[in-house]
């Protein structure tokens, strides 16, 4: 199951769509759904999880917290809201499709691609692509 949580003002305009496309991405990588709950927040909210739990003092789009058990996947994953509209303004993209990218981000870390290191962010970044164009198959 996919639960979508909000700390702030905002809304997905459909979750069963996005529940649907997550879904689908999860299993395009051979696992199986758990329960991944998705926090949507704001900047202040997410830096006191940072600091909290990570010992980072620093803004970041997405934490998430994985839970998996083998091939099954489940977590919390928290996203601010502020970051991914920031960085969709600084990446020239739009809010959509920056959601789209962070949200499949933290399922992906689930599906056990890294991005520490140039090549691990390099292939977490083809993934990303891929796994935003299954959003666009017909649900």
């Amino acid at each position: 199951m996919i639960d979508f949580n909000y700390e702030l003002e905002f809304a997905l305009d459909d979750e069963a769509v996005y529940a649907s496309w997550l879904t689908k991405v999860i299993e395009s990588e051979n696992k199986k759904l758990g329960e991944i709950n998705y926090i949507f927040c704001d900047d202040e909210y997410l830096l006191a999880i940072n600091v909290e739990y990570l010992n980072h003092d620093t803004l970041t789009d997405i934490i998430s917290f994985d839970y998996s058990l083998g091939n099954e996947l489940n977590g919390d994953i928290f996203i601010s809201i502020e970051r991914v509209r920031d960085n969709a303004n600084d990446f020239n993209v739009s809010f959509t499709e920056e959601l789209k990218r962070v949200m499949v981000h933290g399922v992906l870390h689930y599906c056990g691609y890294k991005d520490k290191s140039e090549s691990d962010e390099l292939l977490m970044r083809q993934k990303e692509d891929e796994k935003i164009q299954l959003f666009h198959v017909e649900q």
